[in-house]
């Protein structure tokens, strides 16, 4: 019996028709990076263990593919180091190797093995796939494309308030409403020193960021779970619940961390973020959240996050300022700030919303019927002047019966065919179907462009 064949969960195939809309969503973040001054870079799929490991805590450490070594790679094993079942210690031994779990620490080392090519400040976008050995789920996958724009080299508020223009930007191209939520770290940070526990900064943020997935009690559980007192817990109460417009919590939320110098800086350094958007008048709504906090370690001040409106899905695009992430690699004070935009789950969201255009998923607009060796011939000069006027253009391989051939445009939703027999052959004419309207007209040949161009 045949083995079935499959992929691995968390993975998917896509069609061709997946993959005009899939093209469509990378030409338009593509695009309006490149308005904003960013340059492309590309990075390996695969890092050294020592670049990945420790920079995304100890969750993201445990959601990295890691690569097994080539040849014999269990030659430098002892048995009985096989037989203690120590996994991360045989991982460590096995594996030197680990797929990108995110584009950003390849960025930073990047930039540092590469610092003397680069003027700074650097402004980079980055497409590629990522992988997380994360468990499958609606609108998470194993395999996914993140699309990155980063400012390296610049500690100004500026390139925030830019990238959050450029995220407004991509999401009313694709016509999705969203909300574009920011917090700061800084801000959190305060929040855990007023509310007595400093030292639990890191549990209190994980906690509270699952505040839309389990709920406020779920997070006070957590919270207690970790050590948190009941006393710190209830500080933290009116927090989380803290409602009204940006003012209003910037406010509420100062005089919670009054006399508290890093928490005040992260306020202001919201204001400033929020006040600057308010001139260039951004078409979606952004929102201060404080239980915001995101998982990753690295980040150091404001954090982004954005959310469809209109459909549920999770987060679709996140960011934020890192002020030490090239530190690691031995080129310290570096400061940056970026943002990543889900390429799958936007995917998925346009496809429930229904919002790619026509024009994104043409495919060929112009089928030569081939009806044999002689018409086949006569048929490629036209083909070729068709392609040169950025018509698509493709002529039938093998001279099939016609039906067959009609069929194929029909499948294919090719809107035109041109039939060249003996005919149109002895008078330099060139017969052209609307496969739409079912309307046929025998032009000249150097008609034949003119007909259909006006259509497209």
């Amino acid at each position: 019996m045949a083995q079935k064949t499959s992929i691995p969960k968390g993975t998917r195939d896509f069609s061709p028709v997946e993959m005009s809309k899939r093209n469509y969503i990378f030409n338009t973040i593509r695009s309006v990076f490149s308005v904003y001054g960013y340059q492309q870079i590309e990075t390996p799929a695969m890092e050294t263990l020592q670049t990945l490991m420790g920079k995304y805590g100890e969750e993201g450490d445990k959601l990295l593919f890691k690569v097994l070594n080539s040849g014999d790679f269990l030659s430098k094993v002892t048995d009985s180091e096989l037989e203690e079942r120590n996994t991360p210690h045989l991982a460590s031994r096995l594996c030197e190797k680990g797929l990108r779990y995110d584009l950003t620490v390849p960025f930073a080392r990047y930039v540092v093995m590469h610092r003397d090519e680069l003027q700074l400040p650097f402004k980079r976008y980055q497409i590629q796939p990522v992988w997380r050995a994360d468990r499958p789920q609606k609108g998470r996958y194993r395999e996914f494309y993140q699309c990155d724009a980063d400012v390296v080299g610049s500690d100004s508020l500026l390139n925030e308030v830019e990238l959050m223009q450029i995220v407004d930007e991509v999401f009313t191209r694709f016509g999705v409403r969203v909300v574009i939520k920011i917090n700061n770290r800084k801000i959190l940070s305060g929040i855990a020193d007023a509310i007595g526990a400093p030292e639990k900064m890191v549990d209190i943020t994980v906690a509270i960021d699952k505040l839309e997935k389990i709920g406020l009690d779920g997070v006070n559980a957590e919270l207690r779970d970790c050590g948190i007192s009941e006393e710190s817990v209830l500080k933290l109460q009116p927090i989380i619940r803290l409602e009204g417009t940006n003012e209003e919590k910037l406010a509420a939320i100062s005089d919670v961390l009054s006399g508290n110098e890093t928490g005040l800086k992260g306020v202001e350094e919201t204001r400033f973020i929020l006040d600057s958007l308010k001139s260039v008048k951004l078409n979606n709504q952004i929102e201060l959240d404080l239980t915001l906090a995101r998982g990753l370690n690295y980040y150091t001040g404001a954090i982004f996050e954005v959310k469809a409106l209109d459909t549920p899905m999770g987060s679709i695009t996140g960011g934020g300022r890192y002020d030490n992430l090239t530190g690691i690699f031995g080129m310290p004070g570096l400061s940056g700030v970026g943002i990543s935009f889900g390429a799958d789950r936007i995917f998925d969201v346009l496809n429930a919303l229904d919002l790619y255009p026509k024009d994104a998923m043409a495919g060929t607009q112009l089928l030569f019927i081939n009806f044999g060796g002689r018409e086949s011939a006569a048929c490629l000069p036209l083909a070729a002047a068709a392609r040169a006027a950025g018509v698509r253009t493709e002529l039938y391989p093998d001279a099939a019966k016609m039906k067959k051939q009609m069929s194929y445009a029909n499948a294919k939703g090719i809107p035109f065919v041109a039939l060249v027999g003996e005919n149109e052959i002895a008078n330099g004419m060139v017969t052209v179907k609307n496969m739409v309207t079912g309307e046929q007209q025998t032009v000249s040949s150097d008609k034949l462009v003119e007909i259909v161009t006006p259509q497209f």
